[in-house]
């Protein structure tokens, strides 16, 4: 299979061209998030205040990056289990989020906001963030950086491999 790169900010031309089952690698600058950064970023949005970030065409990457150990830019950054933010995921992307990186199966609201904001979730392989941080050249905390791990980061990645778990029709892969 024929990997498709995408690059972020990602149009919503090259949305409309992923399927369901497309192997993807991804290069650009994605936002880490993980539960409390995303409880975090809705409390903002409710007060009227600004996200850390423009989400417009941007990428959210559902992993909580280890430290860095010498010589690398970060340590262990493989995905968590999404599910954990299927509560916030569709305003996300009512601001403008487009994608979302993690594993595991998402909730029926999350693929109906998939379908409304024209968005795609792909699916990084579990078990393997020590190789999926070989493909991160750059990591900066940018926001709430209380919460360790689970701070947001802007990560510059490479070819970080992926599939394409449900496409912008809401098809699931299988």
């Amino acid at each position: 299979m024929q990997p498709v790169n995408v690059t972020t900010p990602i149009s919503d031309a090259a949305i409309e061209n992923l399927r369901a089952g497309d192997y993807v690698l991804m290069s650009g600058a994605v936002y880490t998030g993980r539960d409390a950064a995303h409880k975090r970023m809705i409390e903002l949005l409710d007060s009227g205040k600004k996200l850390p970030f423009d989400p417009r065409g941007c990428a959210i990457y559902y992993t909580g990056p280890c430290p860095a150990p010498p010589g690398r830019v970060i340590g262990s950054a493989g995905p968590t289990t999404s599910r954990r933010m299927d509560a916030y995921a569709p305003r996300l992307m009512q601001e403008g989020l487009r994608v979302m990186i993690g594993k595991g199966a998402r909730s029926e609201a999350v693929i109906r906001a998939i379908r409304q904001y024209k968005g795609v979730y792909l699916s990084a392989v579990g078990g393997t963030g020590a190789l999926s941080a070989l493909c991160i050249e750059q990591a900066e905390v940018i926001a709430f950086e209380d919460l360790g791990p689970e701070a947001i980061y802007k990560l510059t990645i490479r070819d970080l491999p992926m599939i394409v778990a449900i496409d912008c029709k809401g098809k699931e892969w299988s």
